[in-house]
C-alpha cells in the first residue's frame, strides 16, 4: 500500500499499539474505497485475470456487444475503457480475448491489446462487499456506508494523530491505523482498497481519491488547507462537471481559487450550496460520519481455521453465528422476514440458500433451526467460510411476531459457483411449514447505475 511506513504490529482488531490518549482532540476520518471494485471480484474469483485488462458490464452476454460498462481494471482503462461507455465501443478499443482465434493462429490481434468481458454478478460483488464491511465495522466507532465500495469511518476513540518514528522518518499513529486496516482488507478478502485519512469527511474523500489503487494518502490537521490549493476544482468534494464549468466561468480553477474567493459571490451565484464547497475548498467540513438509515439486513460470519468437510464443525459454528445475529436483531429492535445462509467453498466459490417468511418474526431458535436445515445440502463439502442472516426487516413493530404466527412460505433457492439467489432477491417455490398458503415475501429492489463505482 502506497504511503509511509509502519511495522504491522498486533493483530487487535479495535486499535493498534501505542495509540496515545492524550494527542490532538481533532477528529479521524477515514474514507474507504474499493479499487474498480467489480473487475477486482472478478479476479479475485478467477486469479487467472489479475494484472490483465478486465472489462465488466451491465446488460453484457458474452459473445455479444450489448450492455454497458460497469467497471474496468485500470489495464483496461488504458486502452480509452470508461464507465458507462458503450460495450459496443469497449470492444472496438479492447476487442474481447475471448473470441479471437489464436489457438489455431487465424487472429490478426495482438493478443496483449485484448481483454477479458464479465457479467455484472451483482449477488458475489455483494459477498465479497460484506466481507469488507465486517473489517471496517470491527475498525471504527461510527460508519456510514456509502455504496458497495465505498464508507467513512470515524476512528477518533481508536487511534491518534500522534507522529512516532517509522522504517523511513515519521508517521502519525492514524497513517499506521490506516494501513493495517489496508492489508486486512487486502489478506482477508482478497481486494484492494484506497484509504484517505484527514480531520473531516470531505478531506478524506479527495485524499482517497489522490493517490490510485492500492493508496494511503494522510492529510493531517492544519495541512489540510494546504494540500487543497494545487488542486483541480473537480477535486473539491461535491464539484461536478456542471458546477465546475460554471466555477471556471467566474475564473475558479483550482481549489485554492476557490478558497480565496469571496463567499458573498459565491452565495448569490449557487446559494448556499456555493458557501459549503467555499468552506470545504478551506478544509472545513464539521458533518459527523453516521450511518445512513435501517439496515436491510443483519448478519454475521466466520471464515474457518482451514477448509474442512466436518459436520460437526459447520453445525457449531452455524449455531454461534446464529445466536449471534438474534442477539443482534434483539439490539436492532429487527423483526425478519428472510433467514439465510453463505457457504464459501474453495477456493472462492459463494454460495446462498434462504427461506421466506410470510411475515416478520423475531425468533433465534428459528434461525439457528432453519440455517442447520439450510446447511444439511452442502454435507460432505469442503468448507472455508460461514455465514448467517436476516434480511427483510421491519423496525418499530407494536408487538413481536413469533414462530406460532407464521408459517414458511418459501423453498430454498440455489447458486451456482460464485452466484447466489436469494429469497428476496429470485423467484421462490412455496413449502408451508403448516400448510397454509401464504403470499411471498416482498423483493428488494435491483441494483442500479449508482451501486456501480466509477
Amino acid at each position: 500500500m502506497a504511503g509511509s511506513g509502519d511495522e504491522r504490529g498486533s493483530r487487535d482488531r479495535s486499535s493498534l499499539p501505542g495509540v496515545s490518549q492524550h494527542g490532538s482532540t481533532d477528529r479521524i476520518v477515514l474514507h474507504v474505497d474499493m479499487d474498480c471494485f467489480y473487475a477486482a471480484c472478478e479476479c479475485r474469483r478467477e486469479p487467472l485475470l489479475e494484472g490483465e485488462p478486465v472489462v465488466v458490464g451491465m446488460g453484457y452476454e458474452p459473445g455479444t456487444d450489448s450492455g454497458a460498462v460497469a467497471t474496468a481494471s485500470y489495464e483496461a482503462r488504458a486502452f480509452g475503457i470508461e464507465s458507462a461507455q458503450a460495450i459496443s465501443v469497449a470492444l472496438s478499443r479492447l476487442p474481447n480475448r475471448e473470441r479471437a482465434d489464436f489457438e489455431n493462429g487465424e487472429s490478426d490481434l495482438d493478443r496483449a491489446e485484448t481483454g477479458y468481458y464479465r457479467s455484472v454478478d451483482m449477488e458475489y460483488y455483494q459477498s465479497v462487499s460484506e466481507d469488507v464491511r465486517a473489517i471496517l465495522r470491527e475498525s471504527a466507532d461510527r460508519m456510514r456506508e456509502v455504496s458497495i465500495d465505498e464508507a467513512y469511518l470515524d476512528v477518533t476513540e481508536r487511534t491518534a494523530w500522534d507522529v512516532v518514528p517509522s522504517g523511513d522518518g515519521e508517521r502519525t499513529l492514524a497513517a499506521g491505523f490506516a494501513r493495517h486496516l489496508g492489508e486486512r482488507i487486502a489478506e482477508e478478502v482478497g481486494v484492494t482498497a484506497s484509504i484517505g485519512v484527514a480531520p473531516n469527511m470531505s478531506a478524506a474523500k479527495i485524499a482517497s481519491d489522490h493517490d490510485k489503487p492500492d493508496g494511503l494518502v494522510v492529510i493531517a490537521p492544519g495541512e489540510v488547507r494546504d494540500f487543497f490549493e494545487p488542486l483541480s476544482i473537480e477535486a473539491v468534494h461535491g464539484v461536478g462537471p456542471v458546477r465546475a464549468r460554471e466555477l471556471g466561468e467566474m475564473g475558479i480553477e483550482t481549489a485554492g481559487d476557490l478558497a480565496g474567493a469571496d463567499p458573498g459571490e459565491l452565495l448569490d451565484r449557487f446559494g448556499e450550496r456555493g458557501r459549503e464547497l467555499y468552506e470545504r475548498a478551506r478544509g472545513n467540513d464539521d458533518r459527523l460520519v453516521r450511518p445512513k438509515g435501517d439496515p436491510k439486513s443483519l448478519n454475521r460470519e466466520s471464515a474457518l481455521p482451514e477448509a474442512t468437510s466436518d459436520p460437526d464443525t459447520c453445525r457449531e459454528t452455524v449455531r454461534e453465528l446464529a445466536r449471534e445475529v438474534a442477539d443482534r436483531a434483539i439490539e436492532e429492535g429487527a423483526l425478519y422476514r428472510t433467514i439465510g445462509i453463505k457457504v464459501v467453498t474453495p477456493p472462492f466459490e459463494v454460495n446462498t440458500r434462504a427461506r421466506s417468511l410470510s411475515g416478520p418474526v423475531q425468533d433465534g431458535a428459528l434461525i439457528e433451526r432453519v440455517g442447520l436445515e439450510l446447511l444439511e445440502e452442502f454435507d460432505g463439502e469442503k468448507v472455508r467460510k460461514l455465514g448467517v442472516r436476516v434480511a427483510n426487516l421491519e423496525f418499530g413493530a407494536a408487538e413481536q411476531s413469533n414462530l406460532g404466527n407464521w408459517e414458511n412460505a418459501s423453498g430454498v433457492e440455489n447458486s451456482g459457483a460464485g452466484v447466489g439467489t436469494d429469497a428476496d432477491g429470485a423467484d421462490s417455490t412455496t413449502e408451508p411449514v403448516s400448510g397454509r398458503p401464504s403470499e411471498p415475501a416482498p423483493r428488494d429492489g435491483q441494483a442500479s447505475l449508482t451501486d456501480f463505482d466509477r
